[in-house]
This record gives C-alpha cells, structure tokens and sequence, in this order.
C-alpha cells in the first residue's frame, strides 16, 4: 500500500510555509488552536462563495493577524469597508477580546490555484454536471495559463453510481517526491444529492527557473560521460564469437 503524504506538510520549511504562525506552551497553545479552527471554520461559512484559498494566522501578544488569500477582495470587502469591520467584530469575539486584523491578499491567477480550482469542480459537480467534463475543463484552462503539470481527482459516488470508485486525469509533469518543485495542493468536497464526493489536486507552477544547482553524482560527472570513456581505447569492443 503506497502511503500518502500531504504535500504542503512535506514541502515545510523548503518552499512552503506554516499557515498558524505562532508559539504557546502549555494549555495556552490547545485554546489557541481551538481559536484556529473556530476562525477558519468562521472563514469558510462565512466567506463560501468568495474564493477564499487559504487563511493565515499570526499571533503576537494580545493581537491576531488574520491574511486571506482569494480571488475576489471585493466581495469580502464590501461596500466601504463594512464586511471587513463587521467580521473584525465577530473574530474579536472568537479570540476572545483580542485585537484583530483582518489582510487580504489578491490571487492574480486563481486558474492555477489548486484549492480553487478543488473548489470550482465541486460547485459543478453540485450542479449536476459531468464530473469527467469538469475535470477535463480544470486540467485543460490550468495547462493554457502556463501550468507545469496538473493532477485531479475525484473519488466517491460519481455519476450517482451505487458503488463508489475514484477516477483522476493528469496532464504534464507533477513530481510528487521533488521537494525543488513548487508543488500545490487543495482539497475540496462536493455534497450531492446521492452523497459527499472528494476532489483532490496537485498543480505544478513551474516557478523554479532551473538556476537551483542540482545535487553531484558521487564521483562527479554524468553517468552517460563515464560510460563513453571507459579507457584510452574508448568504447569496448562488440563480443565476437570464440
């Protein structure tokens, strides 16, 4: 059995950060771990239809930091500031009294997202449209805005079907075990009539230019080099027979 590992936890530290920044010991880090899950949960009710991809939360002292990432600031700032204010108030009251402020951070290219693009799939699927139409649609627009490599997948009752089974598409390079790449992943449920459907999604930026150096050979030189020159003779003979 192969065992799978979130690709954001395995790329920490490398290309990829913590979303909960901050330190506590003692039962003063399990109430503010419950804080973080009380104000993503809040995030996610409140903001479903704005392309929310991710929230970050800092803490320093007795003041919170919350930076959202999504594809629409306008619709969770509101009109002159009145949605940011009126969720300020309410995650002061989550955090209990603690000062609160609210960042939004614009995704200019949502296409290669992998949480929206989870989250795009399963508003179609609830729609009642073709899953392998959806899918395709998603692998296809991520590869036209300049994607590396793309994976999706979709595991549950599909089409309605009374045994579950999981199908993916896949297009281009998505190296799971390169920590180099600039790998990104989302993860997304679509609640049908006929049951709960997961996506998943690996997407493939292509931000790492090449200029990395890459890990030497022990020895040095390419094992083609070695290969070729094998001796002052060059390249061994064919065997005849004796």
């Amino acid at each position: 059995m192969g065992q799978k590992v979130n690709p954001i936890g395995f790329r920490l530290a490398v290309n990829k950060d913590w979303r909960s920044k901050w330190f506590a010991a003692g039962k003063d880090y399990a109430e503010k771990l419950h804080e973080d899950l009380k104000i993503r949960g809040y995030m996610r009710s409140r903001l479903q239809f704005a392309a929310l991809a991710r929230v970050v939360i800092e803490r320093a002292w007795n003041s919170v930091r919350v930076t959202l990432h999504t594809s629409r600031p306008g619709l969770i700032i509101g009109r002159k500031g009145s949605e940011i204010e009126r969720m300020t108030k309410e995650l002061s009251d989550i955090c209990k009294g603690a000062q609160v402020k609210i960042d939004i951070v614009e995704i200019r290219k949502p296409e290669l997202d992998a949480q929206l693009i989870c989250e795009q799939v399963a508003v179609q699927l609830e729609r009642r449209i073709s899953f392998r139409r959806a899918m395709k649609r998603a692998v296809q627009t991520a590869m036209d805005f300049g994607a590396e490599g793309i994976r999706i997948r979709c595991a549950g009752r599909l089409g309605g079907a009374d045994i579950a089974r999981s199908e993916w598409y896949r297009e281009g390079k998505v190296p799971l075990q390169t920590l180099r790449v600039p790998l990104d992943y989302g993860f997304a449920e679509a609640r049908t009539v006929y049951g709960v459907i997961g996506i998943k999604c690996w997407v493939n930026k292509k931000e790492d230019d090449g200029t990395s150096p890459r890990p030497e050979r022990p020895g040095g030189g390419d094992r083609r080099d070695r290969r070729d020159n094998r001796g002052p003779g060059g390249p061994r003979p064919p065997r005849g027979n004796q």
